[in-house]
């Protein structure tokens, strides 16, 4: 593992990944940003990614395609799903893919850090922010 732990923020709103980029480099991550699922299938194939933020709804691919096609590419990636439409069924094909957590917008900052938090000290025992 690198020194420096990485976070990948998918989502088509822009401002909502930037903000979400604004919380986290200032904390010591390497951020990248997706605009939607296929851009953050290549920056897994590409980077080495620690936990994936992503938004549900998203052109393209969704947020739960997104995780099964990076599957494919790194079985280890905590995937944090955060959506404005939670419903029974996306948390049932969240738990089907193995799903790290779902967030529900609007989502508090302070609850995206600590799943972060967890996310790192469960896969990777790793203390971060």
């Amino acid at each position: 593992m690198t020194d420096q732990p990485t976070i990948l923020i998918t989502d088509d709103d822009r401002a909502f990944r930037e903000t979400l980029e604004s919380v986290f480099a200032p904390r010591g991550f390497a951020t990248f940003l997706a605009a939607d699922g296929e851009e953050a299938v290549q920056v897994i194939r590409n980077e080495q990614i620690h936990v994936v933020l992503l938004d549900m709804h998203m052109p393209r691919l969704t947020g739960l395609e997104t995780v099964q096609a990076a599957r494919e590419i790194n079985t280890v990636i905590p995937f944090v799903l955060i959506t404005a439409a939670l419903d029974e069924a996306v948390r049932q094909g969240a738990e089907e893919a193995a799903v790290f957590d779902v967030l529900e917008k609007p989502v508090q900052l302070n609850a995206v850090t600590d799943v972060v938090a967890q996310a790192f000290r469960q896969t990777y025992d790793w203390a971060v922010i």
